[in-house]
């Protein structure tokens, strides 16, 4: 130390003006580099191979995953109510036909490390100005879709068109909301395949089927290619008695109990319809839409099946210390999943956008929000409680939060 303060104040020593200059210059260049270290340590910058749009998702990705989370108390109660909204129907106007407690609808989806945003209808269709969205599926996706219907009734009621395109206005529905330019369709097609009844007594709520797994319903694929958001998903139908074909040429079945005819897992079926819709997706020329696949949802019947006076009588949700994802569903909902991911990587050569709606363990803590028996259809036996499809309103509102939160994100991104 004694040797460095002699060298600076050395005046006339030969030497002593570059020593100088390169002194200062070392301890400028450490005051520079120590802060930033102490600072890196802290707080890593991202890469500069990453853009800020980038870094805003993987942020999202990482620290707002809005599919984990809990139930929590919500005191002030639904969107909508089966009086101030006129399209529910029968089958899931649970508070019409009777249903004596209302804490099932005072309960909003939390997840851990963010909130989710409540459903605004305004700023929902304002996204889909000019566009159209189909929901592809079964009843329960219809389910969504009436759901869908409700959250915007408070800001405008669209035309029925269904008639203008079908003559099956009970299962293929048609919405249009002509101060936006927008569509709502629903597609009935609860195996997403090719299905004609096997059973040579007619069909009945358990019948053989066949299942043609190479070959997407027509129901839908004719129509797809003309919009721009589509809802596909599947799931309470593939447990019945079904016989697989595949090229013309049975492969095999599940539950069908024919002599000579190898038995499959019902997930054989159920990845083999998923595989072959989001194939045909990425085949159709002028297909460009965003496919969103909303995962399977679970049903809760307890004190029998669903066929033997199986009911959901619960009035309020499961903790996760109480149910887990396990066994069938999670099977089926790996499945799903599984095909997904493989169509998400396909599509990123064609340009073709697939995300993930991941509902099943959500629903799965929701055991109170089924009709039970206080649903009523035309096409369904008194004798059988609901504990399939979802009350309105009820939990699957929590779903559409999910889609527009989604729809936002991808206008982002």
């Amino acid at each position: 130390m004694k040797t460095y303060t002699r060298d600076l104040n050395a005046k006339n020593s030969p030497h002593s003006t570059p020593r100088k200059v390169f002194l200062l210059a070392l301890i400028l260049i450490l005051l520079t580099i120590i802060p930033l270290c102490m600072k890196s340590s802290r707080s890593p910058l991202p890469s500069a191979k990453i853009s800020i749009s980038e870094y805003r998702k993987i942020e999202i990705q990482e620290k707002c995953n809005i599919f984990t989370g809990k139930w929590v108390p919500y005191p002030k109660g639904p969107y909508y109510t089966n009086t101030s909204c006129l399209l529910i129907i029968d089958q899931q106007n649970c508070m019409k036909f009777g249903r004596p407690d209302t804490e099932f609808m005072k309960w909003r989806w939390k997840p851990d490390k963010c909130d989710l945003p409540q459903f605004n209808p305004v700023q929902f269709l304002e996204l889909v100005r000019g566009k159209s969205m189909a929901f592809v599926g079964d009843s329960v996706g219809r389910n969504q879709m009436q759901s869908l219907l409700c959250l915007l009734a408070s800001v405008t009621y669209p035309e029925d068109i269904s008639y203008k395109h079908t003559s099956n206005t009970d299962y293929f529905k048609r919405w249009f909301y002509a101060d936006y330019n927008f569509t709502i369709a629903t597609f009935w097609s609860p195996f997403l395949v090719e299905a004609r009844d096997a059973d040579p007594n007619g069909h009945s709520l358990n019948s053989l089927m066949n299942l043609y797994l190479d070959k997407a319903d027509e129901a839908w694929v004719s129509e797809i290619e003309n919009f721009d958001y589509v809802i596909i998903s599947a799931g309470q139908w593939f447990f019945r008695p079904l016989i697989y074909y595949e090229n013309h040429q049975v492969v095999g079945c599940h539950n069908c109990h024919i002599q000579n005819v190898t038995a499959l897992p019902k997930y054989y079926g159920y990845r083999m319809a998923f595989r072959t819709a989001f194939r045909t997706l990425q085949s159709l020329k002028n297909y460009k839409g965003i496919t969103f696949l909303r995962t399977f949802s679970p049903s809760h019947f307890e004190n029998g099946d669903w066929d033997k006076g199986g009911n959901c009588v619960r009035t309020r949700p499961f903790t996760s210390q109480e149910i887990k994802l396990d066994g069938y569903i999670m099977k089926f909902y790996l499945t799903q999943v599984e095909e997904l991911k493989a169509a998400e990587k396909e599509g990123m050569r064609k340009g073709l956008k697939f995300q993930l709606m991941d509902t099943t363990e959500i629903m799965l803590l929701r055991p109170d929000g089924h009709p039970n028996h206080y649903g009523h259809s035309l096409h369904r036996s008194t004798t059988v409680n609901d504990c399939v499809h979802w009350c309105l309103p009820g939990p699957i509102d929590t779903w559409n939060e999910f889609l527009l939160h989604m729809l936002k994100n991808v206008r982002e991104y």
